[in-house]
C-alpha cells in the first residue's frame, strides 16, 4: 500500500471522527481537507461511506446500554416505545428529502465555497440561539414529545447543505424547541444512528461497484481511526456541555468559513473549482 495513501486515510479518519458529532460540519471539513491533500475521485466516495460507519459505531458503543434497554423494553415498556417513536418521526423527513434531492445537492453544493458560506451562516445562527432565553420543557430525551421529534427531524434536513452540520442543526434545533442542552445533544447522537446508517447503506448499494478488495487496507485505516477519534470527541463533548455553551463552536465555524472565503477572494487557493 502506498505510504501517502495510508497517511491520507489516517488524516481523513481523524477529521471524520473529530467533526462528525461536533456542530462544525464533518462533510464540510472532509470536502476541504480532501481537496487540500489531493484525495478525490470515485475511491473517495466509497472511503467516506466507510469512515462514517466507523464514527457511528463509536456512538453505538458509547450508548450500548441505552440501546439494549430500548430493544429489550420495546415490546412492553412505554418509555422505550415512545423513545423509538420519536426517533422514527425525526428520522423520516431527512429520508424523504434525501432520496429526492441527494444527487442534485451533491452535484451543485458539494464545494468549498458553499461549505464556507454555510459555516459562517450556521455559526451566526448558533450564537443567536445560545444568547436567547431558553425555556426548557424536556430535560432528557425521554421527556420529548412527538412534536419535538418532528421539529428536530425537519431541522436535520438543513444539514443536507454541506457546511451546515447535521449535529449542529439538530442540537441547535433542539435548544430552540425547548430541549435542555444535554437532551438536545444526546438526541442528536441517537438520531445520527439510523440517519447515518441509512445513508451509508443507500450510498453503499448505489456505489457498490466502487468497493474493491485492493482498497481494504486503506478503508481499514480510515474506519479504525474514525472510530477512535469519534469516541474521544463524543465523550469530550458531553463533558464540555456540562459547563459551557456552544458559542466556541460558533466562533470556530465563523472563523474557519471566513478564512476559506478570504483565501478564495485573494486568489491564494482556487476553491471555486474544487469539488468534494
Amino acid at each position: 500500500m502506498d505510504v501517502w495513501l495510508a497517511v491520507q486515510a489516517l488524516i481523513l479518519g481523524v477529521v471524520e471522527g473529530i467533526t462528525e458529532f461536533l456542530p462544525v460540519s464533518s462533510t464540510g471539513h472532509q470536502i476541504i481537507v480532501a481537496d487540500l491533500i489531493g484525495f478525490g475521485g470515485e475511491r473517495a466516495m466509497a472511503f467516506n461511506i466507510i469512515i462514517q460507519l466507523g464514527a457511528i459505531l463509536a456512538v453505538v458503543w458509547e450508548y450500548r446500554q441505552k440501546i439494549l434497554d430500548v430493544v429489550v423494553g420495546l415490546p412492553k415498556e412505554q418509555e422505550a416505545q415512545l423513545f423509538t417513536r420519536n426517533l422514527l418521526i425525526a428520522f423520516f423527513p431527512a429520508v424523504i428529502l434525501g432520496v429526492c434531492f441527494a444527487d442534485l445537492i451533491h452535484e451543485y453544493l458539494f464545494n468549498p465555497i458553499t461549505v464556507a458560506a454555510a459555516l459562517v451562516i450556521g455559526g451566526v445562527i448558533m450564537l443567536w440561539a445560545e444568547r436567547r432565553k431558553h425555556t426548557v420543557h424536556a430535560e432528557t430525551v425521554d421527556d420529548m414529545t412527538w412534536k419535538d421529534a418532528l421539529k428536530i427531524g425537519f431541522a436535520q434536513c438543513l444539514a443536507m447543505i454541506p457546511g451546515t452540520s447535521r449535529s449542529g442543526a439538530t442540537i441547535i434545533g433542539g435548544l430552540l424547541f425547548g430541549l435542555s442542552r444535554k437532551a438536545a445533544t444526546e438526541f442528536s447522537f441517537f438520531l445520527a444512528m439510523p440517519t447515518m446508517v441509512g445513508a451509508a447503506v443507500y450510498s453503499g448499494y448505489k456505489y457498490r461497484d466502487l468497493f474493491q478488495p485492493a482498497d481494504l487496507p486503506v478503508f481499514a485505516i480510515g474506519f479504525v481511526t474514525s472510530f477512535i477519534f469519534a469516541m474521544i470527541a463524543v465523550r469530550a463533548l458531553l463533558k464540555f456541555i456540562g459547563n459551557h455553551s456552544y458559542a466556541v463552536f460558533a466562533w470556530y465555524r465563523i472563523g474557519f468559513g471566513l478564512l476559506i472565503l478570504a483565501t478564495w477572494q485573494l486568489h491564494l487557493i482556487d476553491w471555486s473549482t474544487a469539488q468534494g
